[in-house]
């Protein structure tokens, strides 16, 4: 048993019953061990949280940057937006792990700080340098992340139209702002 074995079965219990229920009690059964016999790999529920958290990123990270492999512009936008969907469809479990607050420390160490990078080179394609860019980051991460939280929860699931559609819209209106940036940041 390694810390790295724990984190990819904690990561995998955090897809089946949610990463509030991710406990180390729960691993501890999955492996068949007493909880106790865990603590020398890990210290606590939240150590075993923030390293799914971590791993969620790396896999992000890898995913997004595969899928940005020879694009750009609106192309780019939409490979990496698909990817972030994808990934939390996939992984519900790790992608709410993602949201939880990493110490700064952690995070400058993590694949987090790549995923911004990737996400930055996106927006350079359209031409924004800071702080606009810092701005657009914000509205596509607010944007993405509260469709598929939306999504995931079944706040879409009483409208007509197709799911899939809406994104293909939101993703046309993220490249529009994205192209048409409002000049001259007011800084506010």
């Amino acid at each position: 048993m390694t810390a790295e074995r724990l984190t990819l079965a904690a990561a995998e219990l955090a897809d089946r019953v949610g990463v509030e229920n991710m406990t180390v009690a729960a691993l501890a059964r999955h492996f068949g061990v007493k909880d106790a016999s865990l603590y020398f790999h890990i210290r606590n529920a939240h150590d075993l949280r923030i390293r799914v958290a971590l791993l969620a990123l790396a896999e992000l990270a890898d995913r997004v940057a595969a899928a940005l492999a020879g694009r750009a512009g609106k192309d780019a936008l939409v490979a990496f937006a698909n990817a972030y969907r994808d990934y939390a469809t996939q992984h519900p479990g790790r992608y709410a792990a993602m949201q939880i607050d990493l110490d700064p420390e952690v995070a400058a160490a993590s694949a987090g700080v790549r995923h911004a990078e990737m996400t930055r080179a996106i927006l350079r394609g359209y031409r924004l340098a800071e702080p606009d860019q810092t701005d657009a980051v914000r509205m596509m991460h607010s944007t993405l992340h509260g469709f598929v939280s939306l999504e995931r929860t079944g706040g879409f699931r009483h409208t007509p139209r197709a799911t899939s559609d809406s994104w293909s819209r939101a993703l046309d209106a993220l490249d529009a702002v994205l192209t048409n940036w409002p000049v001259g940041s007011t800084g506010g």
